[in-house]
């Protein structure tokens, strides 16, 4: 028995040899002198073509097999190198296994993505998820092993949790209650899921130097934007007596490293996808690893901002001023028109971070740095971590934060502290720029969103 998979590696080994398969129909098509039916077994991204003749073996079979029924095939493998594709199989036996009903959703024809959501359990059969999900895949793999490759400890955060990182959105209360007297629910006090393992990331960089995690974080927004959902994955590293330009550092290295890992491992799949997604996504790809990242203070990019509006460039926000929090629009016109490349944005007004990022000397920035990326805006966001204990407990009292509730962060000031930093990077959000995918949506295996807990 072969795999698909192996069969494309060995095809010209196995020119003229018998070989026996198990796959799905893909498609089948009678002829007059001769069919051809299309399986995979989902090893290989690639089909495998069946030719097939009356007088075989298992010929009625063949004949009545439907689409994504499953069927075992055996025959001789013939190289055909002038039908675009390398070989093809001539069955000398089919023997359907299961055959499946005539009302299968997915027919050959067009679906749009709004249908496939409702059949999340099926869409991975197409080619389009198949190759977003084989390149999700390839590209978690990547980034564990970026990191296992250069000495971090991989940390598995609590997904339960009872403090908010920073105020990163709305959190998803954990009861068994169901009502607000959290004393006599099961943990004693509120718990929520966790928005960020950030803060205990912090902890852990303290006796191991080099730490990330990667999991599942939550937010509890009703937000039905193509960039939004309740439950997805988070790369978050921190680095001991680390600072904000060895952040950048490691941000483009790990940017350029997984990417360009991914695109060497699904090569079919981003050529399918170039060809019928996003067209130009593979010169996308190419530019964001060869590109030398370019970095632009805040209030640089403020005055830069500012000076387009004078030229007569219209944004939705054109009130241009220090303290915005800028939106994707600025963002964009920052790496797209400005730079022309992806762009580290640094030293934005403390007012607009989070309470944990290191204070600089002017009082009123902090060490922050975002990545923008052509196409989508910010990537990444990241910072230096307050080091000072007396800075941070004001910080937090600016923040309308009780000191108290993050006592065990806090006190790590005391215990030994130089300086930190890390950053997050969202999962799927870099999963959709290197696929060209639109909706975040689509790059989740259940999506998980508001009014919407299918599967």
């Amino acid at each position: 028995m072969k795999e698909l998979q192996e069969i494309y590696q060995d095809f010209a080994k196995l020119e003229g040899k018998e070989i026996t398969i198990i796959g799905r129909v893909r498609s089948n098509r009678q002829g007059k002198n001769v069919c051809f039916m299309v399986i995979n077994d989902g090893t290989s991204f690639d089909d495998l073509q069946v030719v097939y003749k009356e007088g075989i073996n298992g010929f009625e079979d063949g004949t009545k097999s439907r689409v994504a029924s499953i069927v075992e095939i055996a025959g001789t493998l013939l190289l055909t190198p002038t039908k675009g594709q390398p070989f093809e199989l001539s069955a000398n036996k089919i023997e359907l296994l299961d055959q499946a009903v005539e009302s299968y959703p997915l027919q050959k024809k067009e679906h749009s993505p709004e249908f496939l959501r409702e059949i999340a359990h099926l869409r991975a059969r197409t080619k389009t998820f198949n190759a977003v999900y084989k390149i999700r895949s390839e590209l978690a793999f990547a980034i564990h092993k970026y990191f296992n490759d250069r000495g971090f400890v991989y940390a598995q955060t609590p997904i339960i949790t009872g403090n908010d990182a920073e105020g990163a959105g709305e959190a998803f209360t954990v009861t068994t209650r169901g009502d607000d007297k959290y004393e006599k629910d099961f943990f004693g006090k509120q718990s929520t899921l966790t928005v960020s393992g950030q803060l205990h990331a912090e902890a852990f960089a303290q006796a191991f130097k080099k730490v990330y995690t990667f999991g599942p974080t939550f937010r509890a927004e009703n937000s039905n934007t193509s960039k939004h959902a309740a439950e997805f994955w988070m790369i978050e590293p921190e680095v001991a007596f680390s600072d904000l330009q060895d952040n950048i550092v490691l941000i483009e290295s790990l940017i350029k490293y997984t990417v360009n890992y991914v695109f060497e491992k699904c090569d079919a799949e981003f050529k399918f996808l170039d060809a019928n997604l996003e067209a130009g996504l593979i010169d996308k790809i190419k530019n964001l690893v060869e590109s030398k990242f370019k970095t632009t203070s805040y209030s640089e990019a403020i005055k830069l901002l500012q000076n387009a509006v004078k030229n007569g460039h219209q944004f939705e926000e054109n009130k241009i001023e220090f303290g915005l929090d800028l939106a994707t629009e600025h963002e964009r016109y920052i790496c797209e028109v400005i730079n022309q490349s992806p762009t580290f944005v640094i030293d934005y007004p403390k007012d607009i971070k989070a309470f944990y990022m290191k204070l600089n000397d002017d009082h009123q920035t902090v060490a922050a740095v975002d990545l923008l990326v052509p196409g989508i805006g910010e990537l990444v966001g990241g910072s230096e971590r307050e080091g000072d204990y007396d800075k941070l407990i004001k910080r937090c009292e600016e923040m309308g934060i009780d000191p108290s509730s993050l006592d065990w962060y806090l006190n790590l000031r005391k215990y030994g502290y130089f300086k930190s930093a890390g950053f997050g990077l969202g999962f799927e959000r870099l999963l959709m720029y290197i696929t060209g995918v639109a909706n975040i949506r689509d790059v989740l295996l259940y999506p998980r969103t508001p009014n919407n807990l299918l599967f």
